[in-house]
């Protein structure tokens, strides 16, 4: 049996659940709504102030998607009663990011400034020049929005310069030694 998949979610206080036909869920709560269609197999019961997650039997396919099923139910209530938030870090002289509106530009080195339009349900705040919070209640649109965000200039293992995650460590490589022998 799968440890995580047979723990039943609790459901807070103000957080509404609402399972329609073919495993479509919606889960509301006091910062937004979120809704997922999940694999109709698997059997998703709410009693009381809990969710039960089962399946069927013990096929292979139905092993990994128990597992899995459970923890997205368990984000989405999490997302909508205290979200997600990533922060970034960006490290190099001259690099920085500025916030107008729902776009974010960064200033990386590049012959141009790049520009990113927040996606929807997802929003980024930058804290003096080199910190970028990306909050939302969607775990996978903020995680996403916070890669596409790192993508534009991965840190880089000699100076460590670009943009990281706060929690990353970036592993230095020592430079070049001095004269040969």
């Amino acid at each position: 049996m799968s440890r995580i998949g047979k723990m039943p979610i609790e459901i807070p206080g103000g957080v509404d659940i609402k399972l329609e036909e073919g495993n479509f869920i919606t889960v509301k709560g006091p910062k937004g709504t979120l809704s997922r269609q999940l694999v109709p197999e698997i059997d998703i019961k709410i009693e009381g102030g809990t969710v039960n997650v089962t399946r069927p039997n013990d096929l292979k396919k139905f092993r990994s998607l128990h597992g899995l099923t459970r923890t997205l139910i368990s984000n989405m209530v999490v997302g909508v009663t205290t979200g997600y938030q990533k922060t970034l870090e960006i490290n190099g002289t001259g690099y920085r990011a500025a916030k107008a509106g729902n776009k974010l530009t960064l200033t990386l080195g590049y012959s141009h400034p790049v520009e990113m339009e927040d996606p929807e349900g997802v929003e980024a705040t930058v804290e003096g020049n080199t910190k970028i919070h990306v909050s939302g209640i969607d775990k996978e649109k903020v995680g996403q929005y916070a890669a596409n965000i790192r993508a534009k200039r991965p840190p880089e293992v000699y100076k460590g310069k670009g943009i990281k995650y706060s929690t990353e460590r970036i592993r230095r490589k020592a430079g070049k030694s001095g004269k040969k022998a």
